[in-house]
């Protein structure tokens, strides 16, 4: 089997917390022009997935009250939550992370919406910004 050609780190989405899709959809869709894809709603929250270009922006609904993105806008307000990097080896790019100091929030891939592996970076360790990596 040979190995697939490294394609490089890029980023794959930007996920936006929302109160309400409804409210927002039509700006992304309508206004700005992107294409609906779709996208399984995942960690307790609705997603509309809209295609920017090679990247997608992810609009994140709470589904439940105790759900990460519920927590978020309660406490942030609506916004970007996350940014989510592509990469060529999810288990070595967590490796490094973490023998560079990074709390990781996943310690090994788990299933994300797009049914790809996934894992966090916690935002303490990311200037901030809470990083989620997947692979190609």
């Amino acid at each position: 089997m040979s190995t697939p050609p490294r394609r490089g780190t890029r980023i794959a989405h930007i996920g936006i917390a929302v109160r309400a899709l409804d409210d927002v959809l039509p700006f992304y869709r309508d206004v700005l022009g992107l294409p609906e894809t779709p996208l399984d709603d995942a960690d307790g929250a609705r997603i509309a997935g809209l295609a920017a270009g090679d990247s997608l922006v992810e609009l994140l609904q709470p589904a439940a009250a105790d759900s990460p993105i519920a927590t978020f806008v309660d406490r942030k307000g609506p916004g970007i939550h996350h940014v989510c990097f592509c990469v060529d080896d999810l288990e070595g790019t967590l490796a490094k992370a973490k023998a560079a100091g990074i709390t990781l929030i996943d310690d090994t891939p788990r299933i994300g919406a797009e049914g790809k592996r996934i894992a966090f970076l916690h935002p303490k360790s990311t200037g901030g910004v809470l990083i989620e990596l997947t692979e190609y």
